[in-house]
């Protein structure tokens, strides 16, 4: 159950440096070029955009693309300058820009989906370029020669992917709110496994391949941490967003993770903090404090004369009580609930102010957010929303050197 959010201070904002329109429809995709003060950008207006910064301070497109279909999402790979967009219509098409950014050549095309193409993965190392689509598939492809080399169905259509280099394992998030876990080989892929954890679908993921952690976004508000590498099973749940995790993006050298949501809200979490699982809830068929029956216990309220109590759970001890012993809220961020949540009185009275203390910084982003993409070496974080604006800032807590 998603968290119940209660108002909370912006702290450390981040400072606007520009703002990028022109767009026709939403913008569904954009990346800072790396060591250029430009923007690639992807619209539903069918259009490429390449934006590089003019000495009056103000980016202008140097490159503007129509494609046959509305752009779904892309791929850019700076050390290659190739470009690999999704469409509308199951296409993915890959470019190379010149390397003053003021050209780009179309390499190939090929149908990789029968509907559009939601998330586009390239992986240098192996020279694939993996794609998930509505038509509940996720394939990968040889971007050398354009040939299929394989596929999965997915049990619904499938929004987040992640790979990992190094096992070769590809993560699979899809509306249903499930995660597949695949290992590719060369020309086939097998199941490893599937897990679930949200009540909503799965929106976004990011791997973190050094602590070996992945994080799922999803409509239903929450994120979760899931501990693959520790072998131990263990999953964190976040609670910051009053609305659906749209992005996320992880910053390795500062253990921060970036999170996204459809309100235009960005939750920055330190994740460099132990944190604990929330526990199960437990059943009981009365207030295990006040032994009160609840309202299904027809004997026990019977017998006690008693009137049956609508049944809650304490987010820190997962005890089933009722509402007179548990009316008091409280923040628990070490266990991912940033936001005031429902406990029982004598954990209340047990959770210190040390241990209320916020994780996470939360600022308004002004728009609704559809993606996130942060730039590690100079800390710069940009968003593009359905407002057809991207946004570029940097926030000095993410850059490891600011002047």
């Amino acid at each position: 159950m998603a968290a119940e959010p209660q108002p909370k201070a912006l702290t450390r904002k981040p400072l606007l440096l520009n703002k990028v329109e022109g767009s026709q429809e939403v913008v569904n995709m954009a990346a800072i070029v790396p060591k250029e003060d430009g923007v690639i950008s992807v619209s539903e207006d069918r259009t490429v955009r390449v934006w590089l910064k003019r000495d009056s301070g103000q980016y202008w497109p140097s490159i503007y693309h129509a494609m046959p279909s509305p752009c779904s999402c892309m791929s850019f790979n700076p050390e290659t300058r190739r470009l690999s967009i999704g469409l509308d219509n199951g296409t993915i098409s890959e470019f190379i820009l010149s390397e003053d950014y003021n050209k780009m050549t179309l390499v190939k095309s090929y149908q990789a989906h029968q509907s559009r193409v939601i998330m586009i993965l390239f992986v240098l190392e192996m020279e694939w370029v993996l794609s998930t689509g509505q038509d509940k598939h996720f394939t990968w492809h040889c971007s050398e020669s354009g040939q299929r080399l394989g596929g999965y169905r997915t049990s619904a259509g499938a929004c987040g992917l992640q790979f990992d280099v190094e096992t070769r394992h590809v993560f699979v998030g899809d509306h249903s709110g499930q995660v597949t876990i695949l290992k590719l080989e060369q020309e086939s892929c097998s199941l490893v496994t599937t897990f679930k954890g949200h009540t909503g679908g799965v929106t976004a993921l990011c791997w973190d391949p050094i602590q070996r952690v992945l994080f799922s976004g999803s409509s239903d508000h929450s994120i979760i941490m899931w501990d693959i590498g520790g072998r131990k099973g263990t999953a964190i749940e976040l609670q910051g967003h009053n609305d659906k995790v749209q992005s996320l993006s992880y910053a390795h050298h500062t253990r921060q993770l970036i999170s996204c949501g459809a309100d235009g809200g960005i939750v920055v979490w330190n994740m460099d903090v132990e944190r604990q699982e929330t526990p199960e809830w437990l059943d009981s068929d009365s207030c295990q404090k006040c032994d009160q029956p609840f309202f299904w216990n027809f004997k026990q309220m019977w017998d006690s004369k008693k009137i049956g109590l609508r049944q809650h759970h304490c987010r820190k001890c997962g005890k089933a009580v009722c509402g007179k012993c548990s009316s008091k809220r409280s923040s628990i961020p070490l266990m991912g609930f940033e936001f005031e949540v429902r406990v029982c009185d004598s954990c209340h009275e047990s959770i210190t102010d040390e241990e209320r203390a916020p994780t996470a910084t939360f600022h308004d982003s002004k728009h609704n957010i559809v993606h996130v993409h942060f730039d590690a070496t100079r800390g710069w974080l940009l968003t593009s929303g359905t407002d057809k604006v991207i946004k570029v800032g940097v926030r000095n807590a993410l850059a490891p050197v600011f002047n």
